[in-house]
């Protein structure tokens, strides 16, 4: 049963800030834009609630009239009261869902890193697939997907690659492709023809607020340097490579890809915030694991997720069992959509489990 109370004070809450926002000239523009989004936020709440209760109105009055009455209505209720208890019971999952405590990244932008893992250069292959997959896959979210650093190998792999996507709920799509991602194919360098296995490491990390993660610039050292490599070519005439190493937690951030040293201090900065937010969401998961039996997600990042089946044509997520043969849209960004739809729906299945087990 849904809290009846909660329920009403939700519908009260939206009714205050709808008159508020009626008169706007009693508010600043930066407490106006606070109100308008916290109206917005409860809009689904809202109409889902809404929608329940016709429900429930809708049922309560089917049942009186299969009490007594007119045989005729009497019938006519009989028939449809199963089809209206079940979208009953359809809109109540649909408030619980609603009602679950949200991620407070979710809302976030992200950083992506991709890194190739074994298999030599075949790894590197999958792994710069694997990175324009995201690149199209945020083209058709219409978020903006800003490339920080590729080191090539060379032949079209990437050892490793970084973006910042930024956009409305980025990181709440984005967040269960952190893992093991193992391709199965022929290599384009294999002769004999034979399906080798290789592997790719993808991180999901949602971008701080600068507020949020303080960085003392005495807890950190800078080294400057030239340069090199594939995809440095172009700026290695001088001293623009930046190193910054986090003294505290021994976390290194290299970016060389801008002529500007202090476009790639500023990047660099970014990705480095990042990885300390997410440092500090784990150890919080960490301790919340610890002391709670079940909880969904362990964290670890060296767990395979997904195998991508080249002979196939298959892609296999197997935290929840689930083959789709369609490899060439999953890559193209146009059918991952159906992956992590399966991985969100899981994911809210077993948070309703917990929370059932806690009332």
């Amino acid at each position: 049963m849904l809290p009846a109370a909660k329920l009403d004070k939700m519908l009260a809450r939206r009714a205050t800030l709808e008159a508020a926002l009626a008169d706007p000239g009693k508010l600043g523009a930066e407490a106006f834009a606070a109100l308008a989004k916290e109206y917005s936020e409860l809009a689904p709440m809202v109409a889902a609630i809404e929608g329940y209760r016709k429900l429930e109105r809708e049922i309560a009055d089917l049942e009186q009239i299969e009490e007594g009455g007119d045989p005729e209505l009497r019938a006519l209720a009989i028939e449809e009261l199963p089809a209206l208890k079940a979208r009953h019971e359809s809109a109540e999952r649909q408030i619980a869902i609603l009602l679950l405590p949200k991620d407070v990244a979710d809302d976030r932008s992200a950083i992506l890193e991709v890194r190739a893992g074994t298999g030599g250069d075949e790894a590197a292959l999958f792994a710069a697939e694997l990175y324009n997959m995201y690149q199209r896959y945020a083209e058709l979210h219409r978020w903006r997907f800003e490339v920080l650093g590729i080191a090539e190998t060379g032949i079209g792999g990437y050892k490793e690659a970084t973006a910042a996507i930024s956009g409305a709920g980025v990181f709440a799509r984005l967040k269960f492709e952190s893992g093991v991602h193992r391709v199965q194919r022929v290599p384009v360098t294999e002769a004999q023809g034979r399906i080798h296995t290789s592997a790719a490491t993808v991180a999901v990390l949602p971008e701080p607020e600068e507020i949020e993660i303080k960085i003392d610039e005495k807890d950190l050292r800078i080294d400057i340097f030239r340069s090199s490599g594939p995809g440095g070519q172009s700026v290695n005439t001088t001293d623009s490579a930046v190193r910054i190493t986090h003294l505290p937690t021994g976390l290194v951030v290299q970016q060389q890809d801008e002529k500007s040293q202090h476009k790639n201090k500023a990047k660099a900065m970014k990705v480095l915030r990042a990885r300390l937010y997410e440092r500090e969401r784990m150890e919080t998961d960490a301790e919340r694991a610890a002391a709670r039996k079940g909880q969904v997600g362990s964290g670890d990042r060296s767990e395979r997720i997904r195998t991508y089946n080249f002979p196939q044509g298959r892609v296999t997520d197997h935290r929840i069992n689930l083959t789709l043969y369609k490899l060439d849209k999953v890559l193209t960004g146009e059918a991952l959509d159906e992956v992590i739809e399966a991985l969100v729906a899981e994911d809210q299945i077993n948070r309703l489990a917990e929370m059932g087990e806690d009332a």
